[in-house]
């Protein structure tokens, strides 16, 4: 177990060294923390709410930008800046929830393909390989055209679309990581293949999940 423990940092810490030396995904966690702090302090940043009804003139649809409208306004009188500022929460509303649905769904196919191998791996990356075929454009755009507009429905149909990536990527890892020698004796002591997914295959899978997301 003190074994099983230690390759599982070691893999852990050398897959987070491996995501501070690379520049460009240092910029995107950057770039993610700070639309997080915009989102949610969104009522403090925004010189105004774009959600409450404004009485407007003439001038005042599609101003310059100016002092009290640092990027003018759109055809409803309402302030552009305001309601990027509030439309931040949207955008990690959509990415956050979909991009949780494309790893689970990818995740597990990835996990399954490559754990049990056969039969099993064929199918699922010969439907993994369909998938990839596919336009996603087109196919989201029909989906959402069939489906009531809603954002839960944008959210699905993004995430559904989406897990074909992590799919290949954690089978690749799941591949490598079962012929690692302490998953071969947790096999060898008569451990159950849950046992094995759930405290071995997945914790070595996690950290490049969450990289592969972040990039």
């Amino acid at each position: 177990m003190a074994l099983d423990l230690a390759a599982g940092a070691t893999l852990s810490s050398a897959s987070w060294r491996r995501f501070t030396r690379n520049r460009m995904a240092l910029i995107g966690l950057i770039m993610l923390v700070t639309t997080v702090l915009v989102a949610i302090f969104a009522p403090l940043i925004a010189p105004y709410n774009p959600y409450e009804p404004v009485r407007v003139t003439i001038d005042d649809i599609y101003a310059r930008p100016s002092i009290s409208h640092l990027l003018g306004t759109d055809d409803a009188g309402k302030d552009v800046f305001s309601s990027f500022i509030y439309g931040s929460r949207v955008s990690l509303i959509v990415g956050f929830f979909a991009s949780f649905i494309s790893i689970a769904i990818g995740g597990l196919i990835g996990i399954v393909a490559g754990f049990y191998g056969g039969r099993v791996e064929n199918t699922l990356m010969r439907f993994t390989d369909i998938m990839l075929v596919i336009p996603d454009l087109p196919l989201a755009v029909v989906l959402v055209a069939l489906t009531k507009p809603s954002l839960f429905n944008i959210i699905f149909v993004i995430g559904i679309l989406g897990w074909t990536g992590t799919a290949r990527l954690v089978r690749a890892q799941t591949l490598a990581v079962k012929q690692r020698k302490f998953v071969l004796r947790a096999r060898a002591i008569g451990a159950g293949n849950w046992h094995i997914i759930r405290h071995h295959i997945f914790p070595l899978v996690l950290p490049l999940i969450v990289v592969n997301t972040v990039l």
